[in-house]
């Protein structure tokens, strides 16, 4: 699971790299680093099933505290 999880923190990592870099000076990092569209478009939805599996996993550790 570690493995998991790892991965899960580095996409969710770069998705905030790359939206602060959009906000800042509209530069799309991940669109620069691929620059294939299918290959982007990969990269933003392992992002935010990355993201999905954050929250749920914070909810279930939340739950875990009480």
């Amino acid at each position: 699971m570690k493995k998991v999880e790892m991965i899960v923190a580095i996409l969710v990592i770069l998705g905030a790299l790359n939206w602060g870099l959009v906000g800042l000076f509209d530069f799309d990092l991940v669109g620069f680093a691929f620059g294939s569209f299918l290959i982007d478009r990969l990269i933003y939805i392992l992002i935010g099933i990355a993201g999905i599996y954050q929250i749920v996993s914070w909810v279930k550790n939340k739950k875990r505290v009480r």
